[in-house]
């Protein structure tokens, strides 16, 4: 007999008795209205980087899809399921958002996996593959000299932020909302061990504190 996880019954519980009266209303608004969120977010599955947690946001104010490494492909109208398209789509074409961030964050295991160029963890090797995508046919990613493990890591999860905002032009719904004003698309990078939050500066191609820091 399958038993369902007790912390996350305890947790239900807390929710229905504490932030749930708070929020009543709210819920009962987005389930008669629907949601009409204003910003989508594409993170990274990994369970230490919450977009909700994150942004402190409530419910009905992000539209979240998170895949491992927080990677956008390329636009590819095939006989193939897309998940990530098909939330883009919606995201773009049904809710109309604004704004589009790609949420990248530090200790990303898929990008390690990819820096280590790990053996396939099984035989169809999904990860393998997925990632395979973050990289341009011909393209070689290396760390470079005087570059620490480190720093090639941080700079490979970053530049995955950088890859996915790319791959976001290439669907023309995107492009069409971008140049036409009606929706921005933002980079941001969450160092996990101190909760930092970096967010992209297109100008100068370069991450900054969202605290003001230097």
């Amino acid at each position: 007999m399958t038993t369902f996880p007790k912390h996350l019954l305890e947790g239900y519980k807390a929710f229905a008795t504490q932030r749930l009266p708070a929020e009543q209303s709210r819920y009962r608004e987005l389930s008669v209205k629907g949601q009409s969120p204003e910003v989508m977010v594409i993170g990274c599955c990994d369970s230490r980087v919450s977009p909700e947690v994150i942004f402190d946001v409530g419910p009905g104010e992000l539209f979240v899809v998170r895949n491992i490494a927080n990677l956008v492909p390329t636009y590819q109208p095939d006989e193939s399921a897309h998940g990530v398209s098909a939330a883009l789509e919606y995201a773009v074409t049904v809710l109309k958002v604004k704004h589009i961030v790609v949420l990248g964050h530090a200790q990303c295991g898929g990008i390690r996996a990819f820096v280590d160029k790990i053996e396939p963890l099984t035989p169809g090797d999904f990860i393998g593959k997925w990632m395979q995508m973050f990289i341009k046919p011909g393209e070689v990613v290396e760390q470079r000299e005087h570059e620490t493990m480190a720093q090639f890591v941080e700079r490979i999860e970053k530049a995955a932020v950088f890859r996915s905002l790319e791959n976001l032009m290439t669907f023309p719904f995107v492009r069409k909302a971008v140049e036409s004003g009606q929706m921005q698309t933002h980079g941001a990078y969450f160092g996990v061990a101190e909760g930092t939050l970096f967010v992209l500066d297109k100008a100068s191609k370069e991450f900054k504190s969202a605290r003001g820091e230097a």
